[in-house]
């Protein structure tokens, strides 16, 4: 083969690859959690967002005794934090009852308790303050 050919194969190559790599990429990514569960006292504000227990959100976390929500789903204002009592958080050794998705409240074990002492603030997006 003569040399020419080999420049010109040489060049070809090239401006293919650079033909090639000068197109941008182009990625979507669309990610649906669903609905927020339906959790009695709320549900914890990072995944996998299981029903909270009585007792872990402070009385901040709820409007008119309804949860205003935490991580994707949260409602609140921009610059909110409430407090959480984290012993009853499962990354803590929480090992007690919490609610299914979808049950009731129970009687007497309105929102919030009434004595209700929280040693973490967090955000509502899982953030800790």
């Amino acid at each position: 083969m003569h040399p020419s050919r080999y420049v010109a194969l040489t060049a070809v190559a090239g401006l293919s690859f650079l033909a090639a790599s000068s197109r941008p990429a182009q990625a979507q990514i669309s990610v649906n959690i669903g609905p927020a569960p339906a959790c009695p006292y709320g549900y914890y504000e990072t995944a996998p967002y299981g029903c909270a227990p009585y007792g872990y959100y402070g009385p901040e976390w709820f409007t008119g005794g309804v949860f205003i929500g935490a991580g994707p789903w949260f409602h609140g204002p921009a610059n909110f934090h409430g407090h959480v009592d984290n012993h009853f958080h499962p990354a803590n050794g929480y090992k007690g009852p919490v609610p299914h998705p979808g049950d009731k409240v129970e009687a007497g074990r309105e929102h919030p308790p009434a004595n209700f002492h929280g040693n973490e603030v967090h955000d509502g997006h899982g953030g800790k303050r």
